[in-house]
């Protein structure tokens, strides 16, 4: 098998790398895939708490991070959302929605999505080497020769898709970069993203186990960086939830950059400070509340463990009778359930990250066709690249895209060559 000359050599079995393999057999090339780990898309089963969210009807550059934002528009252009449904239904995949646009497969699970890619790819009679370990990746004269600890596969066209360094137990590892930087490519710094933040809570420290919804606004050295609404999840080291992992990766690149994190929780998203603070002067003086503590009368109005830290916080004693509390220690109390700060000292390592923000430099790499502008013939696709994205199928989304447009390319290339 080693003295075969592949097309396009594909390293990765992940969503990216399969699909791109897939595609490439369809338009008659002869690709191969080779992936690290015993089994290929083990990743693929924990994406959508094992229900597999793999793609959203509502799509948008607001939804992805990367630093040159029209980049991942003409990988889009080539393989859109709707692509990606119809792609999965050709597979037996038939699709159902969650909050009107987040698509699952009918099935809930994501093991249907990983079978349904990995049975076109036999199909296709595409070979899978697995599991292989790969030791250089270097391209001569007009050939690609991968270096494993058995044999030299030689192809036409590479494409790099191993994923970033977040749950590396599914294979991500981060050893693309070194492949990368073989072939002379920087790498932009790898960081956490849709993780938890490390906080640091001052005097008053927020209950760990809880679950409150929310709005929360992270501040870069003062300034609104990014404001997000929903669960939050109080931890014993911070904060998490989904309310916190959609802007993880912008903090972890400010810390990183040495810029302050700061965390503004608003617990009563729908109500003006003034209008909270009128409706809790009702509920502490009505007939029903006014002879019970302040901490008593916040039961039903807020999680039984928040109750003390806010009265706290805002100076209040919690064992104070609701008739005396006056309309100024009110809106104090109001004050803190609008706006309680919370500083951030770092974020959890990849082990507990379920996406990596940073990785191939954009500016490296052609718009579109996913091919390396600086080793012709040499493609990128999925997570390796520094293109990260917010909860809800956009990963995958990006995954697909990419890993299409990479196959398509590539193949168009080799053509192009004869």
């Amino acid at each position: 098998m080693g003295e075969e000359i592949y097309d396009i050599a594909v390293i990765g079995a992940g969503a990216a790398g399969l699909i791109c393999a897939i595609t490439a057999a369809r338009l008659g090339a002869r690709p191969v895939l080779l992936e690290h780990m015993p089994e290929p898309a083990k990743k693929i089963l924990a994406t959508g708490n094992g229900r597999c969210n793999y793609t959203n009807l509502k799509q948008g550059l607001e939804n992805y991070y990367c630093e040159v934002p029209g980049f991942v528009n003409a990988a889009f252009k080539r393989f859109s959302c709707q692509d990606a449904i119809h792609f999965f239904e050709q597979l037996g995949i038939r699709p159902t929605f969650k909050n009107g646009t987040c698509v699952y497969p009918e099935s809930g699970q994501a093991a249907s999505v990983r079978s349904a890619l990995l049975l076109e790819a036999k199909r296709l009679r595409i070979p899978m080497l697995l599991p292989v370990g790969i030791r250089t990746v270097k391209k001569s004269s007009s050939l690609f020769e991968i270096l494993t600890k058995t044999v030299t596969i030689k192809s036409r066209a590479c494409v790099i898709a191993t994923g970033g360094k977040a749950a590396k137990k599914t294979g991500s590892d981060g050893s693309g970069y070194i492949y990368a930087r073989q072939l002379g490519h920087t790498i932009i710094t790898p960081l956490p993203a849709l993780g938890a933040l490390v906080a640091d809570y001052g005097k008053w420290k927020l209950p760990s186990g809880i679950r409150v919804p929310c709005k929360a606004d992270l501040y870069i050295d003062g300034e609104n960086a990014a404001s997000e609404r929903g669960e939050l999840q109080i931890t014993d080291y911070g904060i998490s939830g989904i309310v916190i992992f959609q802007f993880s990766r912008v903090a972890a690149r400010a810390l990183a950059e040495k810029k302050k994190a700061e965390v503004a929780f608003d617990f009563k998203p729908d109500n003006g400070a003034r209008e909270l603070a009128e409706f809790l002067q009702g509920r502490f003086q009505s007939i029903y509340h006014a002879d019970k503590t302040l901490e008593e009368c916040l039961l039903g109005f807020l999680p039984d463990k928040l109750i003390p830290v806010i009265l706290s916080r805002s100076g209040a004693d919690a064992r104070q009778k609701c008739k005396a509390c006056s309309l100024g220690q009110t809106k104090k109390i109001a004050s803190q359930l609008k706006r309680y700060w919370v500083t951030i000292t770092g974020t959890k390592d990849f082990s507990l990250a379920q996406a990596t923000a940073g990785g191939v430099a954009v500016s490296e790499i052609k718009a579109g066709t996913m091919e390396s502008k600086i080793v012709s013939g040499l493609y990128f696709a999925g997570e390796i690249v520094d293109v990260d994205a917010k909860c809800g199928g956009y990963h995958l989304q990006w995954a697909w895209s990419s890993g299409y447009a990479a196959g398509t390319a590539a193949v168009e290339r080799i053509r192009r060559e004869g």
